[in-house]
């Protein structure tokens, strides 16, 4: 794995060895796949502004993040069905964070549970990311999946009432195998009746409303990240009802092709939040450099999901964490040359729009 020096050398590869339709559903984004581009070339309408002369002998990525102490502001963003990328799948990916020093988030729509999950790295924090659905017996049941298992918050994807039209999926015309299946909510439905990736998210109900974030809280005692969140008029809603953070995401361009990209939208969520909670956000993030941007524009950390999929795609754990590591190593280096010893000292000061 020598020659695979950064992220998009592990998306190359990945998409060399992974069969088409896999692929294709890791891969896509909705409609034109506009908003999926943007998430990335977003990050290059925004410069750096390097302060010199500065002390940065010891230059650290570690940073605080609701409590956990990690090894930089990079946390594994939730992706579903990734024992399709790699036979050991999630657990793989949990014990890939773990090594590294992060949160992994794990997704509703997983291929392993979250007991085995927790298993796999049983001292290393993990986040459980929820859908709400039709069926509220099913919901409650999958929490108390994560919750037993030692999940220490629940990040609430709110951004998909309705699944996204994607049509690589549809050319691909791929179908989710019935094994391995989705254990979380095959437990809570008591058998697994949907086989498609349409017939999972059918399951979603589109009724969640902001009411289902306050219960969702109360009911839990976990903190309760909000994730998906594009307006600053959202951004209030969610610290009103009772959010412990805030996710800036578009789902990976996976949902509404023509909305911003999430770089772009992450200064006003700030600026509304005022502070109040902490603000993460993902999409688009390819490089240690476009880590720096996020942080100078307000985000406590930022997610990654595919450049940490693409690795486990490429080389399983050793994959996902090398790619974890690159991403870590770019962002110690570009602390440095800005000036900066740490991510705290990265300042609102230190990012700028491009004039070019």
């Amino acid at each position: 794995m020598d020659d695979l020096l950064n992220v998009a050398d592990y998306a190359r590869r990945a998409q060399e060895l992974l069969p088409p339709g896999p692929h294709a559903y890791f891969a896509a984004g909705a409609g034109d796949e506009w908003t999926l581009r943007e998430n990335v070339s977003a990050y290059r309408r925004w410069t750096l502004r390097p302060r010199i002369l500065r002390d940065v002998e010891r230059v650290s990525t570690a940073r605080t993040l609701l409590g956990h102490e990690l090894a930089a502001p990079i946390v594994v963003a939730p992706m579903a069905y990734q024992r399709h990328a790699h036979p050991d799948g999630e657990v793989a990916m949990a014990r890939a964070a773990a090594a590294f020093g992060t949160v992994m988030t794990l997704s509703t729509m997983a291929t392993c549970s979250p007991a085995d999950v927790a298993a796999a790295a049983p001292d290393a924090p993990r986040w459980f990311q929820l859908y709400v659905f039709r069926d509220e017996g099913v919901t409650r049941a999958i929490v108390e999946q994560a919750v037993e298992a030692g999940f220490r918050a629940i990040v609430l994807t709110v951004d998909a009432p309705y699944f996204g039209r994607r049509e690589r999926d549809i050319r691909t015309g791929w179908l989710v195998p019935e094994e391995p299946n989705v254990p979380a909510l095959a437990a809570a439905l008591g058998a697994m009746r949907a086989t498609s990736v349409t017939e999972h998210f059918e399951l979603v109900s589109p009724t969640l409303s902001w009411r289902d974030v306050e219960r969702l809280a109360g009911e839990t005692k976990l903190p309760v990240l909000v994730k998906g969140v594009h307006t600053s008029e959202d951004a209030l809603l969610a610290v009103e009802h009772g959010a412990a953070g805030i996710v800036v995401s578009n789902h990976g361009g996976r949902q509404l092709d023509g909305v911003a990209a999430t770089i772009d939208v992450l200064p006003e969520v700030v600026d509304a939040v005022a502070g109040r909670v902490e603000v993460l956000v993902d999409g688009g993030v390819r490089r240690g450099v476009d880590v720096v941007v996020a942080l100078a524009l307000g985000a406590r950390a930022v997610l990654v999901g595919r450049p940490a999929l693409w690795g486990l795609a490429v080389d399983g754990e050793r994959g996902a964490l090398r790619v974890l590591e690159l991403l870590r190593a770019e962002l110690e280096l570009a602390l440095g040359l800005c000036g900066c010893c740490s991510p705290d000292d990265v300042t609102r000061a230190h990012g700028a729009r491009a004039t070019v």
